[in-house]
């Protein structure tokens, strides 16, 4: 009887027992500790989940990652909230305030000024964009009720798109270790595209600035 059990143990069973839990760990994680790359995470957890036979494997990727994210993004605003409202502030709010330039949190501030709520969608989707608009909400002393609602079409939106990006990786290999590392390349490359265009913008500024002073 052990070893028919045993033997029903699949290794894509075991791999699913293995990687829903991690998955939710770490997305949480990396919602909480921003250094984390989630979208890749999820990304190449939904390789692994096309080329299973679950036809369920999707859906729980999707579900275990966006409610990691949603989770984690309130348990963050939560603790920036009681740093807020506490007399020598916390590691956490510092954490947040260090992760949103003053460029970026003034554009935040008018986004949500403009769009209220709505932004919190957007700020999942562009890289680097969810901090900003999170201090931004804090600031603005954004109840948590509401940021929560706010936050729930966000985490669906997010965790969605990085699922459609692991798909299209899955789909294109054979193998599923080809289609995770096409994911991680891409979801890596887009997360790290506005940064470097920053960059590269500002530098050009400044040798313009230089040629000016030169002239």
């Amino acid at each position: 009887m052990i070893l028919t059990a045993a033997s029903q143990v699949t290794p894509e069973s075991t791999q699913q027992a293995v990687g829903y839990p991690s998955l939710f760990l770490l997305v949480f994680i990396g919602a909480l500790v921003p250094v984390v790359p989630t979208g890749a995470l999820v990304s190449s957890a939904a390789v692994v989940a096309f080329h299973q036979t679950d036809p369920f494997s999707l859906l729980f990727v999707f579900a275990v990652a966006s409610f990691a994210a949603f989770l984690g993004d309130v348990v963050l605003y939560w603790l920036g909230r009681r740093g807020m409202h506490s007399r020598n502030g916390s590691r956490w709010l510092a954490a947040i305030r260090a992760r949103a330039p003053e460029e970026r949190l003034a554009q935040a501030q008018t986004k949500l000024a403009d769009h209220g709520v709505l932004v919190l969608v957007l700020s999942r989707l562009v890289p680097a964009g969810r901090i900003p608009v999170m201090l931004a909400c804090l600031m603005a002393e954004m109840p948590l009720r509401r940021f929560a609602r706010g936050d729930v079409p966000a985490c669906l939106a997010w965790a969605a798109t990085y699922q459609v990006i692991g798909i299209l990786g899955g789909s294109l290999f054979a193998e599923p270790w080809q289609g995770v590392v096409a994911a991680v390349v891409l979801t890596l490359v887009i997360s790290g595209a506005p940064a470097l265009w920053r960059r590269v913008r500002g530098q050009g500024g400044r040798d313009g600035r230089s040629d000016g002073q030169h002239a």
